[in-house]
């Protein structure tokens, strides 16, 4: 990753953003609770290093703290989505065809919800609050993630070695975990790191609708919502929280990107040449011979491309 000029871009933006967000914990330029009615929409200086907003609070100390609940639920949106697609993958991949024609057919159907109506009636019961953005940003983004993953996983969830598994007796669960996530490892690494950077997006639109972050809670969305309706006189209150965001999402967005193209052997060629210099002494000679004609995609020795690939050689022959 670190040798491609956008993977050092996010691991440099995402890095910051973790350190900060562990500073902020304990120390902070001004506390938070701090105000300056002298200082109000002050523009940087030496004692306010990026200005004060309408209240007068220090706003690089909002921001600093903010990126400690921008972090928890990015992390949350991820782990909750992760779980909720990847349960849903392994409906819609079932054996029973009922089951997963009922589960495709869902899937489809609450994917066209938008997160800001999921986030509304969230709202209603629980009120504003991060976990009313954690709980719409991880039902829409696993519903995307299942949506999305379903054809890799259909894939292998069809080839040979999992029918074999699954002839042992081997569970549901078991194929899912040992089978089905690593053949669609490089897109879950896209689709949750689009989903963290969409849930930073997405904590900043809602707490401006009001059903974020609450008002006492330092977030970037918070110190949007707080500045944005005086942006024409004064504009750089509300630049750096939109700068700042703007940086985290394109460098989640990268930082999936970058994973994807370390771990998939179609994007890699070095891990590509790795994997098939591991395999040639494990093939039979026939194979070897036709080695050549497969295409540069295959992941390992197991995977369903491989499988199917080497059976129309095999055929052809």
């Amino acid at each position: 990753m670190w040798s491609r000029g956008t993977g050092r871009y996010a691991l440099v933006v995402l890095a910051l953003w973790l350190l900060v967000a562990l500073v902020s914990l304990f120390w902070t330029p001004r506390p938070l609770l701090a105000t300056d009615g002298y200082h109000v929409w002050a523009v940087p200086s030496a004692d306010h290093w990026l200005g004060t907003d309408g209240t007068g609070a220090d706003v690089l100390s909002w921001l600093m703290a903010g990126s400690h609940t921008n972090l928890v639920i990015a992390l949350l949106t991820v782990v909750c989505s992760g779980a909720l697609g990847l349960l849903l993958v392994g409906l819609m991949v079932a054996r029973s065809s009922a089951l997963a024609s009922v589960s495709v057919a869902v899937v489809d159907a609450l994917i066209s919800i938008p997160t800001v109506l999921i986030a509304l009636l969230l709202a209603v019961p629980f009120g504003a609050s991060a976990a009313v953005v954690v709980g719409a940003c991880s039902i829409a983004y696993g519903l995307n993630l299942a949506r999305v993953a379903r054809p890799a996983a259909l894939l292998a969830a069809r080839s040979q070695y999992v029918e074999s598994a699954r002839a042992d007796g081997a569970s549901g669960l078991y194929v899912l975990v040992r089978h089905i996530v690593p053949n669609i490892t490089p897109v879950l690494a896209v689709q949750l790191s689009m989903s963290a950077g969409t849930s930073v997006l997405a904590e900043a639109g809602l707490t401006y609708l009001g059903v974020g972050v609450g008002a006492g809670v330092p977030s970037w969305g918070h110190s949007l919502a707080t500045s944005v309706k005086l942006i024409n006189v004064f504009p750089l209150t509300v630049l750096w929280p939109g700068l700042i965001v703007t940086l985290v999402v394109v460098a989640l967005n990268l930082f999936g990107d970058a994973l994807r193209d370390a771990a998939d052997p179609v994007a890699n060629p070095a891990l590509r040449a790795g994997v098939r210099g591991e395999s040639a002494d494990a093939m039979p000679d026939t194979l070897q011979a036709a080695r050549p004609s497969l295409r540069s995609g295959i992941a390992s020795a197991d995977s369903p491309l491989v499988a199917h690939g080497t059976k129309e050689i095999v055929d052809e022959r």
